[in-house]
């Protein structure tokens, strides 16, 4: 039990709480997002992969979906090689040319002043080539170890190990143990609730926009497709990147095709708020100005895995909180005269 009898948190709950708070600030500081997020996102699949309880399936399935995963990455970043300098060489002018009609100023006129900006605001970063050429390593040495371990937690998921010789069946390590077992359990589910539901609401506003794009004749819609998917698992930000993309393509073909897209996701993202209401519903709920605040901060931590894994935390968070009930019922202390 976390509590005694007198509603006290007990000293294992509170040692498991301290600690789930320490591995929360290390993940931070030490930019292991990546690693946790693979982890958690790994037994999600191969919790959703096990079919009559046989373990050895899903980790076959498992095994085979993250190649099948890994050769459609590679196809889709051929792809986008070749389809995002293109999107860019026919956005930019046509986005000029409608802004030059209707007066407006941009910061820049063709694809060349682009350049130059682009070139102007990243020349820093390419100094420090070796510093992100580290970086990219890391990041890829922690998707696989993810991957590897959430094959192994599932595998045997047990926690808490045997008690030392002479320790009693009941001692501290055993019940911290336990407690830090209900941390963690609590934690998979608040991931498993909030991505789950944003893979699903993701899926529909790709599948909806995919017909759209489809239906439209748009180009490069193996590049335009997955990245709306992509984009699409980041709280807020991911929509906006999305639909700006899906607009400037639009301006390529007329600008009454980029009003037309402005419309449609417009009211998809109308659809969305009610199927966030829907699917999500009051689980995750959480004011808008606190959401951004936890991607600023996870986006400052840890880049794009921080946005993604923000509202995971938040979630938690109000989990663990509302566990809490807090007592209104005490007296009010007199206050003499």
């Amino acid at each position: 039990m976390s509590r005694h009898a007198n509603g006290q948190l007990t000293q294992a709950a509170r040692i498991s709480y301290a600690m789930m708070l320490a591995l929360l600030v290390l993940i931070g500081f030490l930019h292991l997002a990546t690693l946790v997020l693979t982890s958690l996102f790994g037994y999600f699949i191969l919790r959703r992969l096990t079919f009559g309880g046989r373990k050895w399936l899903a980790g076959v399935l498992y095994v085979l979906l993250v190649v099948a995963v890994f050769l459609g990455f590679g196809y889709f970043s051929k792809q986008a090689v070749v389809g995002l300098p293109s999107i860019v060489e026919k956005t930019i002018p046509a986005v000029v040319e409608y802004a030059e009609h209707r007066g407006l100023d941009l910061p820049f006129t063709d694809l060349a002043s682009l350049k130059t900006l682009a070139m102007s605001a990243t020349k820093e970063k390419f100094a420090n080539v070796g510093a992100y050429a580290r970086g990219a390593v890391f990041e890829i040495a922690s998707l696989v170890a993810g991957l590897v371990v959430a094959l192994s937690l599932f595998l045997d998921s047990k926690f808490g190990g045997p008690t030392d010789a002479g320790g009693g069946k009941d001692n501290l390590y055993s019940a911290v143990s336990r407690e830090l077992a209900v941390r963690f359990r609590a934690f998979y589910n608040s991931f498993s609730t909030v991505i789950g539901a944003q893979i699903i609401i993701s899926a529909i506003n790709t599948g909806l926009t995919a017909t759209f794009l489809v239906w439209n004749h748009y180009p490069h819609t193996t590049v335009i497709i997955p990245l709306t998917f992509l984009l699409g698992l980041l709280p807020i930000i991911g929509n906006l990147l999305s639909n700006t993309l899906i607009i400037g393509v639009g301006f390529t073909i007329s600008p009454s095709m980029a009003l037309a897209s402005l419309v449609f996701l417009v009211v998809i993202h109308k659809f969305e708020y009610f199927l966030n209401s829907k699917i999500i519903g009051d689980r995750i709920k959480n004011p808008m100005w606190l959401t951004l605040i936890g991607l600023v901060v996870g986006e400052r931590l840890m880049g794009i895995p921080g946005m993604i894994f923000a509202p995971v935390v938040l979630h938690y968070i109000k989990v663990e909180a509302s566990r809490s009930p807090v007592d209104t019922d005490h007296p009010k202390a007199e206050v003499e005269g």
